[in-house]
């Protein structure tokens, strides 16, 4: 049975948990989905499962990379439903991808298939407010949540309309960056999280230059939980082991946790 993001997360967060969501690319490696039980194991509270696309404007070079290896092997949205339909990994799962990948099927089409694969989330982040209605209906019509992202330049009044309509958690961009390890958190994203606070009761997680163990504690000091997507990809690409990357998951989860 697939868990629901929105309150598997804020359950565990009000009863005093930090959130960690772990990041991978979907048929980045051939051992993906064992990689996927591993970091689930090693504590991950929600794990994003991302969907190649060949233009994926947020992303860094190690998920750039990712997405190249993933559709240098032929992977498909379709593959990747068909890969994670009938497995339960005792977490909500969340895609990620970009709206092309997902008008190509049509919104409702995709979005069934998304839930069918189990997936009780997603992010689009190429879809702004005002091109989220058709997106977001047809997820709202088979129960899948729609994940906003704010970054440090977001204006107060957007930051308002994005704490409105998001749903799941409200995942706050910790740079004015794309995705990638960095070696200090930038105080922008912790700034950002303060100003998100008063405006919303979902979870807040920060992502995006997340890296190390001190960083995820350091984050989880004001937000309610981290995003880890490089730093896991990163291993995935160098040919780490599926128990290798949890080991590495497992210190993200026992720095937050300290």
């Amino acid at each position: 049975m697939s868990l629901p993001l929105g309150s598997t997360l804020a359950t565990s967060r009000d009863g005093g948990r930090k959130l960690l969501v772990a990041y991978v690319m979907a048929g980045s490696t051939p051992t993906w989905l064992d990689t996927v039980a591993c970091i689930v194991a090693a504590g991950a509270d929600a794990v994003e499962v991302g969907l190649a696309f060949s233009d994926p404007i947020i992303d860094g070079p190690t998920i750039q990379a990712a997405a190249t290896a993933s559709l240098a092997a032929g992977t498909t949205f379709d593959a990747v439903v068909e890969d994670l339909s009938g497995r339960a990994y005792g977490v909500p799962l969340v895609a990620m991808t970009y709206a092309n990948v997902l008008l190509r099927r049509g919104y409702p089409s995709a979005a069934a298939s998304l839930l069918g694969a189990g997936c009780t989330g997603a992010i689009v982040p190429d879809l702004s407010l005002e091109e989220l209605d058709d997106w977001q209906d047809a997820a709202d019509a088979v129960g899948i949540e729609t994940v906003l992202l704010a970054a440090p330049s977001t204006p107060p009044s957007r930051l308002h309309l994005l704490c409105q309509r998001s749903q799941g958690f409200l995942y706050a961009v910790g740079r004015m960056a794309t995705t990638g390890e960095t070696t200090r958190l930038d105080p922008r994203g912790i700034e950002l999280v303060g100003a998100l606070r008063p405006r919303t009761d979902l979870p807040i997680c920060l992502g995006i230059g997340v890296s190390t163990p001190a960083h995820a504690a350091s984050a989880c000091a004001v937000a309610d939980g981290v995003v880890v997507g490089s730093a896991i990809v990163r291993r995935m690409l160098e040919g780490a082991s599926p128990e290798e990357v949890g080991a590495f998951v497992a210190t993200l989860r026992r720095g937050i946790d300290a």
